[in-house]
């Protein structure tokens, strides 16, 4: 089996600095910047990729977003900071706005002392030196293992994720109402092979959101698929302005009296939608039907308590408990209906 760098792909955003970094020149100085070649080379690579990119930078922000628009650059960046402040809080608010974590993040400068002001304020952040333009397509860190369909869209799903945003915190009414006029579809089938690459990813770039905090390889998926004891779902979703993609994913363990919830995880863009708990109760119907308990593996991590009480919210019970992990079980006596804003789809 091929032998896995534990820090390839680990980066999920990279943030630029403008002056003699993304471009040459410094704006403050001359109005006739130019992208370096070098960096267009990166940019675009990491695009293909799936890997998001966005912008910290001691700049006016008006001026530079012209810039960036007069070279046709400005879509590739997802809520660019460009002003004079600290570039370590700049990059903290594009992390909150990107909901992901910061040992996700990488930070490319030409200036040592803002890698260090940045290092300093976040120092699981990977400090990057622009003179090292050339390399950095090939640091293990900068190359997910698989690059998936979802990859190929991940800037446009975040930009209608941004928008969408948007629209919610205009929006005037209920936010069940807000969710109806969504007209979402949310399907979940069993994975099939040409998913179990997607799979592999969900299980490495979702930590927020994962029950156990395990990640599984594509070969390993690959072999659960074919194991009569376990099944292996995946769940996508769509509304009306867009794909979200593949976001969600549920191991089971299939057992004569029970079915154990090994791993279930959601992509930390959709858990507000409600998809969680759409999936929690499919699975208690499912098991119902077959006349056994539902149960769930959890282990306790730094990042996953919204999935414990996801958990909780659906009737879990603990029904034992050791160090950081805990084993629940499902009350079967009442489950909910889905909510009449997404439209459930189960595929075959």
């Amino acid at each position: 089996m091929e032998q896995k760098n534990e820090n390839m792909g680990r980066v999920k955003c990279l943030i630029w600095d403008l002056d003699n970094t993304l471009w040459q020149g410094t704006l403050a100085e001359t109005d006739r910047v130019v992208p370096d070649p070098r960096a267009l080379v990166v940019l675009k690579a990491l695009d293909e990729r799936g890997i998001l990119q966005s912008i910290a930078s001691k700049n006016d922000g008006e001026l530079g977003m012209t810039k960036l628009k007069e070279h046709g650059l400005d879509t590739f960046f997802l809520y660019p900071e460009i002003n004079w402040g600290p570039k370590s809080e700049s990059v903290t608010r594009i992390v909150e706005a990107l909901n992901i974590g910061m040992d996700s993040i990488a930070f490319v400068d030409d200036q040592p002392f803002e890698r260090e002001e940045v290092a300093f304020s976040h120092p699981s952040v990977l400090c990057l030196d622009a003179a090292d333009m050339d390399t950095l397509l090939d640091m293990p860190e900068l190359n997910p293992r698989f690059i998936t369909s979802d990859s190929a869209i991940r800037r446009e799903m975040y930009r209608n994720d941004a928008h969408r945003n948007q629209l919610e915190e205009h929006y005037e009414g209920p936010k069940e109402s807000f969710l109806a006029s969504l007209e979402m579809i949310f399907e979940i089938a069993p994975a099939q092979e040409e998913d179990l690459r997607r799979a592999e990813e969900l299980t490495v770039r979702t930590n927020q959101l994962n029950t156990t905090g395990i990640t599984y390889s594509y070969e390993q998926l690959q072999a659960l698929c074919d194991d009569k004891d376990h099944r292996l779902l995946i769940a996508g979703l769509d509304d009306k302005y867009g794909t979200y993609g593949r976001i969600g994913l549920v191991l089971l363990e299939l057992h004569a009296n029970e079915w154990r919830i090994k791993l279930l995880l959601m992509s930390c863009r959709v858990m507000a939608r409600g998809v969680g708990t759409i999936m929690i109760n499919y699975l208690k119907r499912e098991a119902k039907a077959q006349g056994v308990a539902l149960r769930a593996d959890f282990v306790h991590t730094d990042r996953n308590r919204m999935m414990y009480i996801t958990y909780k919210f659906a009737g879990f019970k603990e029904m034992e408990k050791k160090d950081k992990r805990v084993l629940l079980e499902a009350n079967m006596d009442a489950i909910a209906d889905d909510p009449d804003y997404v439209r459930v789809l189960i595929g075959t």
